[in-house]
């Protein structure tokens, strides 16, 4: 047994691990497993961690354990982050789309009860579609790029902090874009369109490596037998990120709120006003990181294991053959053990358990080939729920403002499902696995979107102009009204619906994005994860032109009908893989720190001194 180690064993509280992974510094790890208990002979011990008996996994009451703190800061680096994003994120459709206000003052804001929409570019339905969805394209396909260089060459936490840099120059030239004189001059799109992209790439490098840099910190490698208030509980590495996780995505959401005063800053006093909130509030960012980079474990770049993958992919179809792709036994046939079972020489530089990480990887991206049409349903098909708040009645309220109950509605339910309804399911030992998970998220955000169609349709039946609601305003004589019947607050229910969706989609993807990867390819694997929403965003771009009158009820309906029929292929797809025991592919060697390097440099010198001194200096140090 490893007594070195002060991971707790059976005695030890789940406290005692977060202790652990505080402390000044970390152990030196084993690699390998030792068999033997502190209490009996029947359990295995993996470096000082009582490994659990099969009848104990299937009957102890599983526990998330307690995480270092490195994590909850992380976190908060992901709010500041993401509250600039989505800060400016909730105006862009109207800036792009409206015309500034003929009663403002110039800088997108309308007169003071106005019933008109904020705006600036007035570059109508269309253009408003296709930049904000090339816009989010781009930050969802170039972290492939990023994450994959991360993981190579750089180290996730590097490129997370040129990220920062980026974005910090962007929201600089997206603040001088909203100037008044600027706006007023007709020449603001230039700089906003380089803001824009720039804001776009600077997200794409800081987003892919967040989430696993925070996963990373997790001291839970293995499930392990504990004690906790006298009982025999088990430490789940599954439910540990979890519980991470959802406090990461609840401070995502919580960021994603301050779309609220952003909308009315735009509306009531302009966007240069809008834009500058998010950037005094990114400033958190430096001094934030520049505290945790000695704190932080960091995996370093180990080069890609992306060639040995292709390797791997090589030899399965070379002999199980292309009809065998995605069947039992498939990936046997890339095993070295099966290989050289076979009579083969050749020399591998992977063994067995890479091919099946690799199996596991792409059972992963299977998985996240069905988020795009879920991603659509969750918000509507480009500008389509824009232009929808734009024909209804909202009583001078900013036609954007209920979009932020998104992350609202999040903020609310996080807590909920992690104090309460999470811990009380593993109390009565039910497991509520990640497909299991994932398909119910699929089929309430469906349920949800329905919602969108049959608002579209009312608005519709009662606007004064008919089909043509989204662009009355121009038809109808002055002082007309120009908006539908149909209260703006009926919106907020498909959009609470739907975003509590993504509570069980977006938080379980994350986990299994980086357990189901190689060590060496977490950034890239949770890159694609990301990537799934560029290609909804590709989809809203291929399909701008049909977003606008009189086709608006099926920019909505279309998606929700397919992904109702999803919901049902992705559930009989993946739901065994919720028989499979979660596996973290990193060990407790990675847990490293740079501080570590520092207190075993100090420890070392004062040996060194204590060495090299006179024999009345050592005596009198004794003596102290």
């Amino acid at each position: 047994m490893d007594t070195g180690t002060s991971i707790p064993t059976l005695r030890a509280s789940i406290g005692e691990v977060r202790q652990s992974s505080e402390g000044k510094s970390l152990p030196a790890y084993r690699n390998e497993a030792v068999t033997g208990a502190p209490d009996d002979d029947v359990h295995e011990t993996y470096h000082g961690l009582v490994i659990p008996t099969e009848e104990e996994r299937s009957t102890l009451r599983r526990v998330a354990g307690k995480m270092p703190s490195t994590c909850y800061y992380l976190c908060a680096v992901e709010f500041a982050e993401r509250a600039s994003y989505y800060g400016c994120n909730q105006v862009y459709k109207n800036f792009i789309r409206a015309k500034l206000p003929a009663d403002g003052n110039g800088a997108g804001a309308t007169a003071p009860g106005s019933k008109s929409t904020a705006g600036a570019l007035g570059k109508g339905t269309v253009t408003a579609t296709a930049m904000t969805e090339a816009f989010k394209f781009l930050a969802y396909a170039l972290p492939v790029y990023f994450g994959w260089l991360a993981d190579t060459k750089y180290g996730r936490f590097k490129m997370i902090c040129w990220g920062v840099a980026v974005c910090g120059v962007a929201h600089v030239i997206m603040i001088i874009s909203a100037l008044p004189p600027v706006l007023q001059s007709g020449n603001a799109i230039g700089p906003f369109a380089l803001s824009l992209y720039m804001l776009s790439i600077g997200a794409a490098q800081f987003k892919p490596n967040i989430s696993p840099t925070i996963m990373d910190q997790s001291p839970h490698k293995v499930a392990h037998v504990i004690t906790e208030n006298g009982e025999k509980v088990i430490v789940d590495p599954e439910e540990s990120l979890t519980s991470v996780m959802l406090w990461f995505y609840l401070l995502i959401n919580i960021g994603a709120c301050f779309g609220i005063p952003t909308t009315y800053l735009a509306k009531i006093v302009g966007y240069w006003a809008a834009y500058l909130i998010p950037t005094i509030l990114y400033l958190m960012l430096p001094p934030l990181l520049w505290y945790l980079n000695p704190r932080l474990v960091k995996q370093p770049p180990g080069g890609s294991d992306l060639g040995n993958v292709f390797k791997v992919l090589g030899d399965c179809l070379r002999h199980g053959g292309i009809k065998s792709f995605g069947r039992k036994g498939f990936w046997e046939h890339g095993k070295p053990s099966v290989r050289a079972a076979a009579g083969s020489t050749k020399v591998y530089h992977y063994d067995d358990q890479f091919v099946e990480d690799v199996r596991r990887t792409f059972q992963a991206c299977g998985i996240f080939i069905f988020q795009p049409i879920f991603q659509i349903n969750d918000g509507g098909l480009g500008a389509a729920a824009n232009a929808l708040t734009a024909s209804m009645e909202t009583n001078g309220l900013p036609n954007d403002l209920l979009d932020n109950l998104n992350s609202v509605s999040i903020v609310v339910m996080v807590p909920f499902m992690n104090h309460i309804v999470y811990p009380l399911l593993l109390r009565f030992g039910i497991k509520w696995g990640a497909i299991s998970r994932m398909t119910f998220g699929f089929a309430v955000c469906t349920i949800g979107s329905i919602g969108f169609s049959v608002l579209q349709y009312y608005v519709y039946q009662t606007s004064p102009c008919g089909y043509n609601a989204t662009t009355c305003d121009g038809r109808l004589p002055e002082g007309v009204n120009p908006l539908s019947t149909v209260s703006y607050s009926l919106y907020s229910i498909p959009i609470i619906i739907t975003a509590i969706s993504e509570i069980f989609i977006n938080v379980t993807a994350y986990g299994i994005a980086y357990s189901r990867s190689p060590k060496n390819m977490k950034g890239l694997v949770a890159s694609i994860n990301l990537f799934m929403v560029a290609i909804s965003a590709a989809i809203g771009l291929a399909t701008a032109p049909a977003i606008q009158d009189p086709y608006l009820i099926w920019a909505f309906a279309g998606p929700t009908i397919v992904g109702a029929v999803l919901t049902v292929v992705f559930w009989f797809t993946f739901r065994h893989l919720d028989k499979e025991e979660f596996v973290i592919n990193t060990d407790f060697q990675d847990m490293k720190r740079d501080s570590d390097d520092s207190d075993a440099e100090n420890n070392q010198a004062r040996e060194d001194k204590l060495l090299t001194s006179p024999v009345d200096e050592k005596i009198a140090v004794k003596s102290d």
